[in-house]
C-alpha cells in the first residue's frame, strides 16, 4: 500500500467515522478553507450550475440523490476544485469522489427542517 493509498484511507476512515452528525462539521470545516466557506456556498454554487434537483433532494425528506465526482468538477471553478484537493491533502480526483460520497449527507445532516442550519 503506497502512501497515497494509506492517506486515502485516513480520510476515509475520518469521514466514516463521522457518518453520525460529524460529516456535516467535517464538511464544514473543510469548505471553511475554501472560497466556499461552508455548505451555503457550495450549496449555492451546484444550485446555479444546474444542480438543483441533487441539492433539493439533499435538503428534503426522502432519499438523496448522489452526486458524482465529475458533476462537482464541472459545477465548480479550477481553483476551487484545488483548493478542496489542497485541503485534503489528495490528489484532484481522489478529493472529488470523497467530497461526491459525503457532501449529500453532510447536507442532509445539516438540514434537519429542510434548510441548512446558520451554524453547519
Amino acid at each position: 500500500m503506497g502512501l497515497l493509498d494509506s492517506l486515502t484511507d485516513k480520510l476515509k476512515s475520518a469521514f466514516g467515522d463521522a457518518a453520525g452528525a460529524g460529516t456535516a462539521a467535517f464538511v464544514s470545516q473543510l469548505l471553511a478553507k475554501t472560497d466556499f466557506g461552508d455548505l451555503h456556498g457550495i450549496v449555492a454554487k451546484l444550485e446555479e450550475t444546474g444542480l438543483g434537483t441533487e441539492v433539493k433532494s439533499w435538503l428534503g425528506e426522502g432519499t438523496n440523490l448522489p452526486i458524482s465526482a465529475d458533476q462537482l468538477r464541472a459545477a465548480l471553478n479550477n481553483e476551487q476544485v484545488q483548493q478542496i484537493a489542497r485541503h485534503l491533502g489528495l490528489p484532484v480526483d481522489a478529493a472529488m469522489n470523497l467530497l461526491a460520497e459525503h457532501l449529500p449527507t453532510a447536507v442532509d445532516q445539516a438540514s434537519p427542517n429542510g434548510t441548512l442550519s446558520g451554524a453547519t
